[in-house]
Order: C-alpha cells, then sequence, then structure tokens
C-alpha cells in the first residue's frame, strides 16, 4: 500500500491480516462534559469518559437514548452540542484531517456500492483512508471473510450476511487507530461474529482502540469492555 508516497505493505498476524502502520504512539480518545439534544429533547449530557490504547468502549442504552448519536460526534459527523471530544489531548475540530486519518467508521448500514464490484467498494473504501491495496491482498481478506470469489461481483447480488461481511473486511486492510462501530455484529451468523471480534482483538493488541455499539455484548479476546451506559 501507498501512503504519502511511501509504501505501506500488509503483513498477516495469525490469521488476520494488518497494515505495517505503527501504533504504539499509545493514542487515546476523550470525552468532557459531553451532551447531545435532538428535537429540543435532551438525550444526554455530562458525559466523561477516557479510552486509552488497547481498550474498547461499549456504548450501550435503550433505544432512543442516543448511541448512534454519540459514535457520529466522535466521527465528526454530528455536532458537538455541548463539552468536548479529545484525540491524543487535542480536540477533534482543531486537527480534522489527521484525524481522519486515524478513525476508521462503520455504521450499521454497509455503506457499498450496489452497482459496483465487490473489489471496486473495497478500493474507494481503502482509498478514503489513504491506501490502496493490491490484487493479492484484496483476496486474501475476502478469503478470511468467507466471501472467497466474490471480488467481481456486483454488490447487489450478494446476500445480506455477505454484504455485511464485505463491509466489515476494509477493517483488515485499515490504517486507522481508532475504529467506531455502530452495530457491527448485525446480520452476521455465529462465524462471522466471532471473526470480527477476533480482528478487534488483533487491533487493540497491536495499541488500537475501538469504540461499539451492539444489541449484544460480544467477548473481544482477553480485553474487558469499558462499559458506557446512556440513559434517558
Amino acid at each position: 500500500m501507498k501512503v504519502n508516497g511511501r509504501t505501506h505493505p500488509c503483513r498477516k498476524i495469525g490469521s488476520l491480516f494488518f497494515n505495517n502502520q505503527d501504533l504504539n504512539t499509545a493514542p487515546t480518545l476523550s470525552f468532557s462534559k459531553l451532551g447531545c439534544s435532538r428535537g429540543g429533547r435532551q438525550l444526554f449530557q455530562g458525559i466523561d469518559c477516557v479510552l486509552e490504547a488497547g481498550r474498547w468502549l461499549y456504548v450501550t442504552g435503550a433505544n432512543g437514548v442516543g448511541k448512534t448519536s454519540l459514535l457520529r460526534m466522535v466521527c465528526g459527523l454530528a455536532p458537538i452540542d455541548s463539552g468536548n471530544i479529545f484525540w491524543n489531548g487535542a480536540p477533534i475540530h482543531s486537527q480534522r484531517d489527521a484525524y481522519r486519518q486515524d478513525l476508521c467508521y462503520l455504521g450499521h448500514l454497509n455503506a457499498l456500492q450496489e452497482s459496483m464490484t465487490v473489489n471496486e467498494n473495497m478500493v474507494f473504501n481503502a482509498a478514503l483512508g489513504g491506501t490502496a491495496p493490491e490484487p493479492s491482498q484484496m483476496d486474501d481478506v475476502l478469503t478470511h471473510f468467507g466471501v472467497r470469489g466474490r471480488g467481481g461481483q456486483l454488490v447487489r447480488h450478494l446476500s445480506q450476511g455477505q454484504k455485511r461481511r464485505v463491509a466489515l473486511s476494509r477493517l483488515a486492510l485499515s490504517q486507522a487507530r481508532l475504529w467506531v462501530l455502530d452495530e457491527p455484529f448485525v446480520a452476521m451468523d455465529e462465524s462471522g461474529v466471532r471473526m470480527l471480534a477476533d480482528l478487534v482483538a488483533e487491533h487493540l493488541g497491536r495499541g488500537g482502540l475501538a469504540v461499539l455499539t451492539s444489541h449484544q455484548l460480544v467477548g473481544i479476546g482477553a480485553v474487558p469492555a469499558q462499559l458506557l451506559e446512556l440513559r434517558a
């Protein structure tokens, strides 16, 4: 892979594939007095939290309490009503470009172009993160995610489960240190859930961070969840 003129090849760690980017800079994500309101209704307020390298934050709460809104705020996709979000000690709004390079967001929707092939989608999504995967690397990732041989197939012809695997497979090629995942286990069978959990565990083991919501709490390696419960 080439980023800013430099080549960043993927390497295989166990059964998973990652970029060679060094994650040993101990990144930190923190919330300070964070608040959110929608439609004149206060969803949450006064949220303080610190997430350090190698840890993952499980955001939970009933429907409508603002879980997705919180994740969108973390990604800079929704305005911050009160308080602030910091990445490595600086507000995210003060370092937009650098922060985007450190961030990989996957919503509960797959964000795939139905009229494009699987490989075209992977190339496009990788380019958004500043990388350019080799065809062999994409083949390896698709094989690992159980969609081997689907690279040339139009996304519209895949099952919902296959689409979800293709969407999530981009994590294996990502250089981002912070993964933000909104309902990542939706439409995945038991083997897919375990596969993704192992992928996140490898990411944490290399010093990355993850923030996720899910209706089911899935174990992520040996690292216990750091819980953030939102209440109406």
